[in-house]
């Protein structure tokens, strides 16, 4: 099946043509800058990506079409019409607890991801113009919505209540939800695999770690407990978010220097992590040679980070009584050996211990656990989208 990925953001799109059963990926590309001046970006396998500036795209429409002319272009295409094009999955940020796992898309699906706009008013919007922009251009193909909060759904009340007012919960729906669930279920999946155990024998840490970065305990092939909250606010400190924060510095800050609440959001949102420690970048790898060169706030910012990373696994270790394998994927996790290599040192005495010679891979799947080592250490690159489409795919079916 060529199933066709799409990821859509208020002003971006991000596509993937491939086949879940081979994994192989025929296209990939994005569409930047909708609605302003248009920048399309489209690469077939095998080849050399096509860039273009100045592209009319006035809304996700025109965007899409772009897309599928170029899927099917007859000197650069890669299939022979949009007919090829057996189903699309769409990545939705937040589906409440209305969605624990994927779904075909049908007007009642529409209207209750529509519901959850308020949850993720940054994101449920824009995942809604990508579907209802498909829909448009191709009316006989059956969409499928993956959801990043799905995988957390099955967390216990005990993970995810909040100690405030219970009717907050009950009439507003305030609780943990987590994301990049996605990228945590096909890690933990890869894992069970490299591993060769049944998943459901496995106590799993994933630690997908990159500008925006979560941790989750997955214990029998489910997420029990992870580091974002009712918001990606939440959890570690970030590129440039915060993280977990005493709710008090708000109101201080706030008064302190006269900021209306949208504006204190837009500090802890954009102006904090890393970036905000340091002074000097959210890019991990510009910390680190600032850090080389004795720049004492950006090593301190990456010492904050992978503190928190490491207390995140001894914590969900004693959650799920165990654990057998800690897993790091994404940017910094599948390329900072020196991440990986701060993070698990002092947790000897859980059983994790790393060759160093292995830790020095970047990107690549592999198992870097020194010899002894009760607990495996795992990198694994993510791959969101080809979840994505196994997901499509057997619902399309």
């Amino acid at each position: 099946m060529n199933i066709l990925v799409i990821n859509a953001g208020s002003s971006s799109l991000k596509y993937q043509l491939l086949d879940p059963e081979t994994q192989k990926v025929l296209a990939k590309g994005l569409c930047e800058r909708i609605g302003i001046d248009g920048k399309f970006t489209y690469k077939p396998e095998g080849k050399e990506a096509i860039k273009e500036a100045d592209v009319a795209m006035p809304t996700h429409n025109e965007a899409i079409k772009a897309v599928l002319d170029a899927l099917a272009d007859p000197k650069n295409g890669v299939i022979g019409s949009m007919e090829e094009i057996d189903a699309v999955g769409h990545r939705v940020v937040h589906g409440g607890e209305k969605f624990a796992q994927s779904v075909l898309i049908t007007d009642e699906v529409m209207a209750a991801i529509e519901e959850c706009d308020p949850l993720a008013p940054l994101h449920n919007p824009a995942n809604i113009i990508g579907i209802k922009a498909c829909q448009a251009l191709m009316p006989g193909t059956p969409m499928v919505a993956v959801f990043d909060t799905a995988f957390h759904q099955t967390m216990p009340p005990v993970a995810y209540t909040y100690a405030l007012p219970y009717e907050y919960y009950e009439t507003d729906k305030v609780r943990r939800y987590g994301f990049h669930g996605t990228s945590h279920k096909y890690v933990a999946q890869r894992a069970a695999a490299m591993l060769g155990k049944p998943i459901e024998e496995l106590k799993l840490i994933s630690c997908h770690l990159g500008n925006g970065s979560s941790v989750t305990a997955v214990d029998s092939g489910k997420s029990v407990d992870t580091s974002m909250g009712f918001t990606p606010l939440a959890g570690l400190p970030m590129g440039t978010r915060t993280g977990d924060i005493d709710a008090g510095i708000l109101e201080y800050l706030m008064g302190r220097y006269d900021m209306d609440i949208k504006e204190m959001l837009s500090v802890m949102n954009k102006k904090s992590g890393v970036l905000g420690i340091s002074g000097v970048s959210s890019d991990f790898r510009d910390l680190e040679k600032a850090g080389e060169e004795g720049n004492a706030r950006a090593a301190l910012a990456v010492q904050v980070f992978e503190y928190g990373v490491k207390k995140l696994i001894g914590s969900y270790a004693a959650a799920m009584g165990g654990v057998d394998a800690v897993i790091f994927t994404a940017g910094v996790g599948e390329n900072g050996g020196g991440n990986r290599a701060s993070i698990v040192s002092g947790l000897e005495f859980m059983g994790i211990k790393i060759d160093p010679e292995k830790n020095k891979v970047r990107g690549e799947e592999i198992d870097i656990s020194a010899e002894g080592a009760t607990v495996r250490t795992l990198v694994i690159p993510t791959n969101e989208e080809l979840m994505i489409a196994i997901d499509t795919a057997a619902l399309a079916k």
